[in-house]
């Protein structure tokens, strides 16, 4: 497995520590991966090393500052505030393109569950990123996009039968992708819960997650498809 680098930095007087992911040779993108919402896990390292082993330079976010904690009271607290939210994030994307080796770099944002949610807030905020790719993500916001406010091109990997994210949640983001004119994919898979790309999620006997090993492989597609085709040049 590739070896994880500790980048410690900050969002005003929160300490954070994001984990570096280097990939052999020069690296074809950078990539922020904002994890779920229980911060960094197994999980997001593993994610973080399968992207270095395709070429890219990957930051895992941190979203609190702690290791340990009431992940849903920390992840409430953190989205009360929407610009604060998003000023959170955007540590982190600034962060990935201040390292030395992101240097020239185009740059682009993942994210799974609440890390999805996090990794669309980057595109609606306006960050300058080539592409923005949700796994199981949460597509609520406490603001809406304006016009011409997203530059990325979007990739939505949804498992269908999500109950944290029911249809309603999704016509209604379709219709705010639609009115800004935003570049969007939405890859809808049925019968899939939340939590379909982590093999764990069987072990933790929440009804509304569960592991789903075609809607893994085939959104992990998508996504490197899409990255071949974004990061071409």
């Amino acid at each position: 497995m590739t070896s994880l680098e500790c980048v410690d930095y900050a969002h005003g007087e929160t300490a954070l520590t994001g984990w570096l992911a280097r990939p052999v040779g020069v690296a074809r993108a950078a990539i922020v991966l904002f994890p779920t919402i229980a911060n960094v896990t197994p999980a997001a390292e593993r994610r973080a090393g399968m992207l270095a082993d395709l070429g890219y330079l990957v930051l895992i976010a941190d979203f609190y500052g702690v290791a340990e904690g009431d992940w849903q009271a920390l992840a409430k607290d953190l989205r009360a505030d929407t610009d604060h939210y998003r000023a959170r994030l955007a540590t982190a994307v600034a962060t990935l393109r201040s390292r030395p080796e992101a240097a020239g770099l185009p740059l682009g944002a993942i994210g799974y569950c609440m890390g999805g949610q996090a990794a669309l807030e980057m595109a609606r905020d306006g960050q300058d990123l080539r592409v923005v790719a949700s796994f199981h993500g949460l597509l609520a916001t406490g603001r809406r996009a304006e016009s011409g406010a997203i530059k990325p091109r979007l990739l939505i990997c949804h498992g269908d039968a999500d109950p944290m994210v029911p249809r309603s949640q999704v016509l209604e983001f379709w219709e705010e992708m639609d009115a800004v004119g935003a570049d969007w994919h939405f890859h809808a898979y049925s019968g899939v819960r939340h939590g379909f790309t982590d093999p764990g999620s069987d072990a933790r006997g929440i009804p509304a997650i569960a592991y789903d090993a075609s809607a893994d492989r085939q959104s992990w597609a998508a996504m490197t498809a899409l990255f071949e085709e974004v990061f071409a040049d």
